[in-house]
């Protein structure tokens, strides 16, 4: 760590006077650093994919802080030093979220899913967790969503032994239920990981987005893994759908694409999501 920090002393110009592990990463461990006039959060990893990792959350920061539109934290510096690779970025000061708080998120996020994108995909491949999600463009959102997103994490999940071949759909079988249930899809700018440990409410009450995946994809995508584990109020979808409607297969959507995430906790941390990704296939395909 002495490497880093003396590197990262150098870059900003100021004497780190202080700094200590906390909590935030759940891949990297994670510092708060203070200078003389600032606070800064650190997180460093040594894999070998950490760079990347960490270039490629710069950049879904970025296009998503150029929307205007929602908050996230500015990233000063993503370097390596000492064989690890870094990211430092504006320490944001949290609070626990009370209903007005969840209702201007909610609004917020509406805008960021309102801001039209051109294709479905990113500019780069970046990651989902540790794992790398692919982001090669399209233009027919269930195309992109069998090829990019699920079929990846099923071949993973049977290389891994954790799924077997008969229990995973062909994308014959997958396509045509993914147009049904999809419908007719404009392309949104998602976070791409939105549970409840990648949000901060800051002391002044503004919603910060953070550990984004970002890609361009269905606005619901980013709903469906809100309430995959829980986390956030009633007045956050309350506002988010009073821009945003409700769709007719609401709940069908919000399931396939629930499916992505389990199948991506599947593959990080084993057999404990079986249940919950064989319970999707065999009700959709």
């Amino acid at each position: 760590m002495q490497e880093v920090l003396f590197h990262i002393s150098q870059e900003i110009g100021e004497d780190i006077v202080s700094h200590h592990p906390i909590s935030g990463g759940d891949i990297s461990s994670a510092y708060l650093l203070q200078t003389e006039t600032k606070k800064y959060f650190l997180k460093v990893n040594s894999k070998p994919f950490a760079s990347a990792m960490f270039h490629a959350e710069q950049k879904g920061l970025q296009a998503i802080g150029e929307t205007q539109t929602i908050a996230v934290p500015h990233v000063h510096l993503v370097d390596s030093a000492g064989g690890k690779s870094f990211l430092l970025m504006d320490f944001v000061e949290a609070k626990r979220p009370d209903a007005a708080d969840f209702r201007r998120f909610g609004e917020q996020l509406a805008q960021l899913h309102q801001c039209a994108q051109s294709n479905f995909g990113f500019l780069s491949d970046n990651f989902i967790g540790s794992l790398p999600q692919s982001n090669h463009p399209h233009t027919d959102w269930a195309v992109f969503y069998w090829y990019e997103r699920i079929f990846p994490q099923l071949k993973m999940a049977c290389d891994r032994q954790l799924l077997n071949t008969k229990e995973i759909p062909t994308h014959e079988n997958a396509l045509p239920v993914f147009n049904e249930i999809f419908g007719n899809v404009n392309p949104s700018l998602l976070h791409g990981d939105l549970w409840a440990g990648n949000y901060l409410i800051s002391t002044d009450r503004t919603p910060y987005l953070i550990d984004p995946a970002t890609y361009c994809g269905h606005a619901m995508v980013d709903i469906a893994m809100s309430r995959l584990f829980g986390g956030f109020g009633p007045s956050f979808y309350d506002a988010y759908h009073g821009i945003i409607p409700k769709t007719g297969n609401y709940q069908q959507q919000i399931e396939l694409y629930q499916l992505y995430y389990l199948l991506v906790h599947l593959n990080l941390f084993g057999k404990g999501y079986y249940s919950g990704v064989l319970s999707i296939l065999q009700r959709y395909f």
